[in-house]
């Protein structure tokens, strides 16, 4: 089975992807990891050069040409869902978990990596706060089309696990 993992960013798509392939023995796949690979360059530099519009573009590339393995987690960038018909294609293809934090939770994670998060670039404490919930408010009508929705504030392993079991 192919596990699509949604989310804002700093929600833990990564580190709990990782975890999650590991304990179910899957193959794990960061799809901005590959985009990097594929491009040769940092995400923040594709974004500074060819823009928003192009990276939503080429990312959504990224996602639908992969070759993923029968089973795999699949770690996505926060914006991907939103983007094209890129949610229907990921549950065409697999599930879909949405791992949601509040806005303050994801702030608080974000603030010593923001320099590498384009849309995040300059903004700091209350401005980084109301910025994500903004965002979420957006980005939310499409999170919540996913198959699961997981509250990211205790989810482990485990509970991801059990949750996918009963969906």
């Amino acid at each position: 089975m192919k596990i699509f993992l949604i989310g804002f960013m700093g929600c833990g798509k990564s580190t709990m992807g990782r975890k999650f392939a590991s304990r179910l023995n899957y193959t794990f796949v960061d799809l901005d990891d590959q985009f990097e690979k594929q491009e040769g360059m940092k995400i923040a530099e594709y974004f500074k050069q060819y823009g928003e519009a192009a990276f939503r573009q080429r990312e959504a590339n990224v996602l639908k040409l992969g070759n993923y393995p029968e089973n795999c987690i699949i770690s996505t960038g926060g914006g991907l869902p939103c983007f094209f018909d890129n949610i229907e294609w990921m549950k065409a293809n697999g599930k879909v978990v949405y791992i949601k934090l509040p806005p303050k939770t994801l702030a608080g994670r974000l603030e010593n990596g923001k320099d590498e998060r384009p849309l995040l670039h300059g903004k700091h404490g209350e401005e980084m706060v109301a910025f994500i919930a903004g965002k979420l408010a957006e980005r939310e009508p499409y999170y919540l089309q996913a198959n699961v929705i997981a509250e990211g504030l205790s989810l482990t392993p485990e509970k991801l696990e059990a949750i996918l079991l009963n969906n």
